[in-house]
């Protein structure tokens, strides 16, 4: 038989691996439009040192990013950070407390010891810590559930940022059932106090975490080299510059799939298909075969983004720490910078590498700005935010046109009504970051649900 999966990101790859090692006498194909593999992982060069330009770090307390590499042969190119301890700059730059849960903190002394936030808001902290609210019986926000408990100080200078960086997003939009499952199943069941409820999640995951063991794991040479290493290794082969035009059911069971434009294309049979790709363009192609699935993906917000990465000269002073986060409203277009030579290790000799993060949700006016432009902005907000002249070696601009879907309040109702429409359809699947995380290991877990639930509508067939 054969199974198609449409989109070579990282959950396409992951659900072909599986697909391949599960059924080794089936063909596995990988159709991906652009000229090459890897969607949002991807390494290029900055003044000749291979750098992360998308994703740049897998959280290992979930264990499938870890799993993946080890099956792409890549566990003794694991390393782990140097530092993560990260700032928010409100002026000056505050340690992110300790304690938090996307922001949400659960450490009041940690809150009070970071200088970030008023007395009145730490007062509004300690006090809510000892509150019973009832029981949460509806999703909401992130930011409204915040800003109604701790104040807007935490959303804005906090939430946000963190949110921001993680979604691209804003808080008083985010689902807080989307964003953090645990804690809101933890106040739907049993209420109480935001605080208390970060802080027992908080020790949950330390119990869990071995003593010492880091939280984020990336690869030597850069987390981009995650993609095409599984491609090499899988069993399975790879399509680019092979975009999917259209798809409609094959009479008796499997899909046919319009390849390539329409003068010189052709027409694609599969038994089975996963479509690994983002929620727009799998509307599109879900139209006829699953409409309900297609016209909730539709109603999927994204958020695009641009990342700057620059060399520095290794004398240039950077404060200490993996980063700083910016809130909006600050004054400047930059939401956070990561100092890259200083958060992993085998860094350049003579260079300070460092990249900075652009856009969010309803503000893409400064993404407009042409590349160069771009490089300017990013070197003189820096200059604001580290307290000194920069003189950049090199530069290189990487964008990434709707590149995060955004988890709005519902999402995760929406999420079930796609995939129960999609399982009425034998031998289909989705995955991907639109589904249940943007995080690596949230879309490879997506990508290996849609492998089992194709291999078992094949498995069906076949008896």
């Amino acid at each position: 038989m054969r199974v198609v999966v449409v989109g070579g990101g990282i959950a396409g790859l992951a659900a072909a691996e599986r697909l391949g090692r599960a059924r080794p006498d089936d063909e596995v194909v990988v159709l991906e439009a652009a000229d090459r593999i890897g969607g949002k992982l991807r390494v290029n060069e900055v003044a000749g040192h291979p750098v992360d330009v998308g994703a740049e770090a897998l959280l290992v307390r979930r264990p499938e990013g870890l799993v993946l590499a080890r099956a792409a042969g890549l566990s003794d190119e694991v390393i782990r950070p140097l530092t993560t301890a990260a700032s928010i700059w409100t002026g000056r730059p505050h340690p992110i407390p300790g304690g938090t849960v996307l922001g949400i903190p659960g450490d009041v002394e940690a809150a009070t010891a970071s200088g970030l936030f008023s007395d009145a808001t730490l007062r509004r902290l300690a006090a809510e810590r000892e509150e019973h609210h009832p029981r949460l019986e509806q999703d909401v926000s992130v930011g409204d559930l915040v800003g109604e408990r701790l104040g807007q100080e935490v959303v804005a200078d906090l939430v946000d940022p963190l949110l921001g960086g993680v979604y691209a997003g804003r808080a008083g939009e985010i689902s807080l059932q989307a964003a953090i499952p645990a804690l809101a199943a933890r106040l739907a069941t049993e209420g109480g106090s935001l605080v208390a409820a970060a802080a027992a999640l908080n020790e949950a995951g330390r119990a869990a975490t071995p003593v010492g063991a880091p939280v984020f794991a990336s690869l030597r040479g850069g987390l981009g080299r995650l993609p095409e290493q599984v491609a090499t290794r899988g069993r399975f082969t790879v399509r680019t510059r092979a975009t999917v035009r259209a798809l409609s059911r094959r009479p008796g069971g499997g899909f046919v799939l319009a390849v390539g434009s329409r003068p010189d294309g052709e027409t694609l049979e599969a038994d089975a298909l996963v479509l690994a790709v983002p929620a727009g363009k799998a509307a599109a192609l879900l139209r006829e075969s699953a409409p309900v699935a297609a016209r909730e993906l539709a109603g999927v917000r994204t958020a695009s983004v641009a990342i700057v990465s620059l060399a520095l000269p290794g004398d240039v002073a950077l404060p200490a720490g993996s980063g700083l986060l910016v809130p909006a409203g600050r004054g400047l277009a930059v939401k956070g910078v990561t100092l890259t030579s200083q958060k992993w290790p085998d860094g350049p000799d003579g260079l300070s590498l460092l990249r900075a993060s652009f856009g969010r949700v309803g503000d893409e006016a400064v993404l407009q700005r042409d590349d160069r432009d771009l490089v300017a902005l990013a070197a003189a907000e820096l200059e604001v935010l580290l307290g000194g002249p920069l003189r950049p070696v090199d530069a290189v601009v990487t964008r990434w046109g709707g590149g995060l879907p955004q988890y709005d309040v519902g999402h995760v109702d929406r999420v079930l009504r796609i995939r129960a429409d999609v399982a009425a359809v034998p031998g289909l699947a989705v995955a991907g970051a639109t589904y249940d995380g943007v995080g690596i290991p949230a879309c490879i877990a997506s990508a290996w649900a849609a492998a089992a639930q194709v291999g078992a509508a094949l498995a069906g067939r076949g008896q």
